[in-house]
């Protein structure tokens, strides 16, 4: 089955012929009382209408398992919390502020050390220690665009015995599947564009390995950071029409990068496969689109300000994925929790403005964008 047909029938046949799964609120189910036994307890530990969401998350990955949090921070914790302590991570530089929060100020109180490169791609087998135990990647990175090349580094990871964490939010299963690429988790915030309408926080693991499941399984009953029924019900319906607005999404957004090439008020722009030619062979080879997320930077002399300020249909806020356009300054906004030279490592400048492209009509995007850079000059 293709991914378009399982966003949809994957739940089809629901109890007395309803066309979509019923919404289980129950935060506690009753058990047997002859063996205190029953499919759910309590709802922390599981519930029918996550179960049925956790279904279509593995099944729009292919995977064995899928798991549905809080939102796609819970879920990277999660995937990070099988780490022990005297373990060390390898991370981007440029990896999501949020991330970047976990490791740099989580992490080292339960005795693990993140490190920090500036390129994934440049990893050898030097960089690895007797203590790495995970690598964990996005490609294309947030927001630079920067791609990492899965199948070496999962290659040269597993001969270390790491773990390879990918998270796929940019790209979701429609347009990369890092698992069947050897993988061994795949995380994302399914608030972005698996929910697409900026109504609900949401978050997905995903992995092959029942060894991972348990522990992942475990986290959700331990530490609480699950989906509720109601956002879990949301997002199998967003689910639903995520490939139709991904699509367009991508459109849009080839379309706008392309006008913005070479135009008079913009100094770069970045997207998936721009930095170079071997990023753009590598991101082909592993991913079947580019995505609906670029970012760029106003030339010398244009008033950063007057330009947002002059924008009419994008609006200036975080996240990315919903079916309106977004743009937003990542080195005040989505990686504020990184330092200035962090983020200068990273290559995020301060001039640097990330667009997350909506559904809109691009003629009117397009539009949009050419007079607020004539407000900007």
């Amino acid at each position: 089955m293709r991914i378009q047909t399982a966003a949809v029938q994957t739940l089809r046949h629901q109890e007395h012929g309803a066309v979509v799964p019923p919404v289980h609120l129950a935060s506690t189910f009753e058990l047997d009382p002859s063996s205190e036994d029953g499919a759910y307890a309590y709802q922390r530990g599981g519930n029918p209408t996550r179960a049925q969401l956790e279904t279509l998350l593995a099944a729009l990955d292919g995977a064995a398992h899928g798991f549905a949090f809080a939102s796609g921070m819970a879920a990277t914790a999660a995937a990070l919390s099988t780490l022990a302590v005297g373990d060390e991570i390898i991370l981007p530089a440029s990896v999501y502020g949020g991330t970047y929060r976990f490791v740099d100020q989580v992490l080292p109180g339960r005795g693990v050390t993140g490190r920090f490169v500036d390129d994934l791609g440049e990893l050898t087998e030097a960089d690895f220690t007797p203590t790495t135990r995970a690598v964990f990647v996005e490609t294309p990175a947030n927001p630079t665009l920067r791609i990492t090349d899965l199948r070496r580094l999962i290659t040269l990871a597993h001969r270390h015995d790491a773990l390879v964490i990918v998270d796929n939010t940019f790209m979701t299963s429609l347009l990369q599947r890092p698992l069947e690429l050897g993988a061994d988790v795949v995380v994302q915030s399914a608030t972005k564009f698996l929910a697409g309408h900026s109504d609900l926080l949401a978050g997905a693991i995903t992995t092959d390995d029942d060894r991972l499941a348990e522990a992942f399984a475990l986290a959700q009953k331990a530490q609480g950071g699950v989906l509720s029924p109601g956002d879990s019900f949301r997002l199998i319906q967003g689910i639903k029409t995520m490939p139709l607005r991904l699509e367009r999404q991508q459109d849009n957004a080839l379309a706008i990068a392309e006008h913005l090439r070479g135009h008079d008020d913009i100094a770069r722009v970045w997207f998936p496969g721009s930095h170079s030619e071997d990023e753009a062979r590598i991101h082909a080879s592993q991913a079947t689109g580019t995505g609906a997320v670029l970012s760029f930077e106003l030339a010398p002399g244009r008033d950063r300000v007057a330009f947002l300020h002059a924008l009419r249909y994008p609006g200036f806020a975080v996240s990315l994925g919903g079916v309106e356009t977004l743009i937003c300054r990542p080195a005040t906004m989505t990686h504020e929790a990184m330092t200035p030279e962090a983020r200068e490592r990273a290559g995020i400048s301060d001039q640097l403005l990330r667009f997350a492209v909506g559904i809109e009509d691009v003629r009117d995007l397009i539009e949009d964008l050419d007079q607020a850079l004539a407000a900007s000059r």
